[in-house]
């Protein structure tokens, strides 16, 4: 049975007036006869940094491939910006970046070829490519790296990369799945940070998979995901205080530890 807090209606009524950026309803998902989702249902909305937290294994990658529509949904519904990417793939794939955890550049391309390839698989212009590969560089503090092979970024060069080519096509929703696994906690904060500053700067609506709780604000609108099934949706803090708990991480263990 899935959890939803007071705080996660109030938020779905002041974004009533818009489509949410995501719309899941009775998702289930199978792989090799084991059941990795279980009945989701849950709602993004517009303009919001929202967490998605779960546990190694708890199926948050299966949920975004299925999302950005790498996998065909065996059960359910997913709206992305009101399309139903069933029947409107190409509508509802062209509102969103996504950043995988595995890195998906093409490492001996330079970092300008990287995001214009981007931008014509999005059937953008020549000249308007342009103009955006150096506003998308500059912004992620690479522009003077234009040419550089991409094999020779470090991991939090790259990932400042994979972002600024997501947004290169200008999505309305950006999907981030454990998008600072394997980064130093310089880096880590750094991007986290500029994610955060996307939702203020240019109204972007984010979806943060993570695995570690100390990359949630207590104001973060969170849904925490175990063994494929929706535990709770709530502000990280209403979550705190309805389990009893001093801190997420405790409420996340007595949400998780029991099943």
């Amino acid at each position: 049975m899935n959890h939803v807090t007071a705080g996660h209606i109030a938020l779905e009524q002041v974004s009533a007036l818009d489509p949410p950026a995501i719309r899941v309803s009775g998702l289930s998902h199978a792989i090799g006869g084991r059941k990795v989702l279980d009945q989701i249902d849950l709602t993004v909305p517009s303009g919001r940094f929202t967490v998605l937290l779960g546990q190694n294994g708890a199926g948050k990658t299966t949920l975004f491939s299925l999302i950005s529509r790498l996998y065909a949904a065996q059960s359910g519904r997913i709206e992305v910006a009101g399309q139903d990417i069933a029947r409107h793939p190409a509508a509802a794939l062209a509102q969103m970046g996504i950043i995988f955890q595995q890195r998906a550049l093409d490492l001996e391309l330079t970092a300008a070829q990287n995001l214009s390839y981007h931008a014509a698989l999005h059937g953008i212009s020549w000249r308007e490519t342009r103009r955006r590969i150096a506003e998308e560089l500059m912004r992620v503090g690479l522009l003077s790296e234009a040419g550089r092979r991409a094999r020779s970024f470090s991991g939090g060069e790259m990932r400042r990369l994979e972002i600024a080519r997501a947004l290169l096509h200008r999505p309305r929703l950006l999907l981030c799945d454990e998008a600072t696994v394997g980064l130093d906690i310089r880096s880590r904060t750094d991007i986290l940070a500029d994610v955060r500053n996307l939702v203020e700067e240019r109204g972007i609506s984010v979806l943060w998979a993570t695995h570690l709780i100390d990359e949630v604000h207590p104001e973060d609108l969170t849904i925490i995901l175990h063994r494929g099934q929706i535990r709770r949706v709530g502000e990280a803090s209403s979550i705190v205080a309805e389990m009893g708990a001093a801190t997420l991480q405790e409420a996340f263990r007595k949400l998780t530890e029991a099943s």
